[in-house]
């Protein structure tokens, strides 16, 4: 099924959509936003985000999802997209439109791009605060070695810290483990600007 940017879709238009389409799309007040393809950087930091959670949290009672999951956000219905999530403790699932939507993520996070960097960090991140579980929020850049890690609080407001070189590492407290840059960024080739081609 082909999209229409002009069009206003209602719930129904995009929950039919969703079933026929292989690309999975976001839905928001009527308009639809595709969510699928990228770049090599994109598709390497996903990796080794994955990795370096599951390596740290094997043995635990923890639970890592691709973005292929369904995210249940109270603010923004019927439910997101996340790059990737992590819950601990028992998985809580929602049943809707034929698919099973996580209810208690204690992590999310996002590798960038271009189009959605800002929606990242904007509104999407105040939606997934709606979230009562969602404690941990990564935003991974893929142009440059930069993350963005925002933690919430005791008191309910939300920390910030960010790392730019490759030997800083991030503590997520809730889930009580260290990322190292160094690992999210593994076998990732920046792509030269051209003004770094133009002085070579």
């Amino acid at each position: 099924m082909a999209t229409d940017r002009n069009h206003h879709y209602t719930l129904e238009e995009y929950l039919a959509l969703e079933r026929e389409s292989e690309v999975k799309y976001e839905y928001w007040d009527g308009e639809i936003f595709a969510m699928s393809g990228g770049t090599l950087a994109h598709d390497q930091i996903m990796v080794n985000v994955f990795e370096a959670l599951r390596d740290q949290l094997k043995g635990r009672d923890c639970r890592l999802f691709t973005n292929n999951m369904q995210i249940k956000v109270p603010a923004a219905p019927p439910y997101r997209y996340a790059d990737g999530s992590v819950v601990c403790g028992p998985v809580q699932v929602e049943r809707f439109n034929g698919s099973d939507l996580l209810l208690n993520p204690i992590l999310l996070y996002e590798v960038l791009s271009p189009t959605t960097e800002a929606f990242d960090r904007g509104d999407k991140f105040t939606y997934y605060k709606s979230i009562p579980t969602f404690q941990e929020y990564l935003l991974i850049a893929q142009h440059r070695t930069h993350v963005t890690h925002y933690s919430r609080r005791t008191d309910g407001t939300w920390g910030y810290e960010e790392a730019n070189e490759l030997g800083l590492t991030i503590y997520l407290g809730a889930l009580e483990l260290t990322l190292g840059l160094g690992a999210l960024y593994a076998d990732v080739r920046f792509k030269k600007t051209f003004e770094s081609q133009e002085s070579h």
